[in-house]
């Protein structure tokens, strides 16, 4: 069975983009851009919401060729053009770059991928991952907490039905006070 983790940067408020989607707040610096780059690089599937996909899709396939693309930059847009993806979403009809595309309820196909052979599995998105924890599907949380507090915005946690009790397996600071925090899902 495959583990999945939900993992992404926030605010130290709690969320995952400011108002207008606006992400200016949580650039990562070498250390942490490259801590980023390795999950990419172990991730035997990732799951992508639609808005999140939008971003990533729009700027990825494409960086390492940018004028002025750093090293890291350049591994990383190989490694998530190379990195098997699933989106989740009814709006666009096709996707690229080793991606399928699922239009249908998430939650049964996410639970089929799970009891799949392979490599962990991330999910990001705030949608997409609000209804794997409403399922219960999430194994592990990757918080990577900014020092910057933005007012508003997407929640990286959504309302739940029912407690989720988590065991503190990591922690780690990263320059300009980051901090990572991993949780396991006590079942």
């Amino acid at each position: 069975m495959r583990r999945l983790t939900y993992g992404m940067n926030l605010s130290l408020d709690g969320y995952i983009a400011a108002p207008g989607d606006d992400l200016g707040w949580s650039r990562p610096n070498d250390e942490l851009f490259q801590w980023w780059s390795d999950r990419v690089g172990a991730t035997g599937l990732a799951l992508y919401g639609r808005r999140l996909w939008e971003g990533m899709s729009s700027h990825w396939p494409a960086a390492d060729r940018e004028p002025g693309a750093t090293p890291a930059q350049i591994e990383y847009a190989r490694r998530w053009r190379d990195m098997p993806k699933v989106v989740f979403s009814s709006t666009p009809s096709a996707v690229e770059w080793n991606t399928r595309l699922v239009t249908g309820d998430a939650v049964p196909e996410i639970t089929r991928l799970k009891a799949e052979d392979g490599g962990p599995m991330d999910i990001a998105g705030a949608t997409l991952a609000a209804a794997a924890m409403r399922a219960g599907l999430i194994d592990e949380y990757a918080i990577v907490t900014h020092p910057v507090l933005v007012g508003g915005g997407t929640p990286f946690f959504t309302a739940l039905d029912n407690w989720v009790d988590l065991t503190l397996v990591e922690t780690r600071t990263f320059p300009d006070g980051v901090l990572l925090t991993r949780y396991e899902t006590r079942r």
